[in-house]
């Protein structure tokens, strides 16, 4: 069983996710609300320019990604936020039902942070994995050394 992780610190709280599939982005978008993220949804139907534009306006700390989408091919928004002043420092966790290793070595050669399978995950497991990464990368940054 995996156990829930809650995040303390409310900086580092807001989750852009990019996902086709309304059951699942629905299932995302709740879990990581009830978390107290920020969360702001995309389904990958809108030309990539609108969905660059949306992202800056929201400012994410952190973006999660599925390849497939209707309009969009995934690993050029990779290649767009990489190549972007604004978003290219934000940390990119790739969900995704393209499960090959020449899909997860190109999503990281890109700049991808993590790539995870959805055949490997639920909801719920994949959800608690990325609060875990997240929780982990705030107690590395943000030491508090008091004496």
């Amino acid at each position: 069983m995996v156990e829930e992780v809650k995040i303390k610190n409310m900086e580092n709280k807001k989750i852009f996710i990019i996902e086709d599939d309304a059951n699942l982005l629905y299932g995302l978008e709740s879990q990581f609300s009830a978390d107290e993220f920020e969360v702001e949804t995309a389904t990958g139907d809108e030309e990539i320019e609108e969905l660059m534009n949306s992202l800056r306006d929201f400012e994410p700390d952190h973006i999660i990604l599925d390849l497939i989408l209707p309009k969009i091919d995934g690993f050029e928004i990779i290649k767009k936020l990489k190549s972007d002043d604004e978003l290219n420092d934000k940390q990119i966790f790739i969900f995704t039902d393209l499960s090959d290793e020449d899909s997860r070595q190109r999503s990281l050669q890109l700049g991808a942070d993590y790539v995870f399978f959805k055949e490997e995950f639920d909801t719920f497991e994949f959800v608690e994995k990325v609060k875990r990464i997240i929780a982990t990368s705030e107690k590395s940054v943000d030491r508090d050394y008091e004496e």
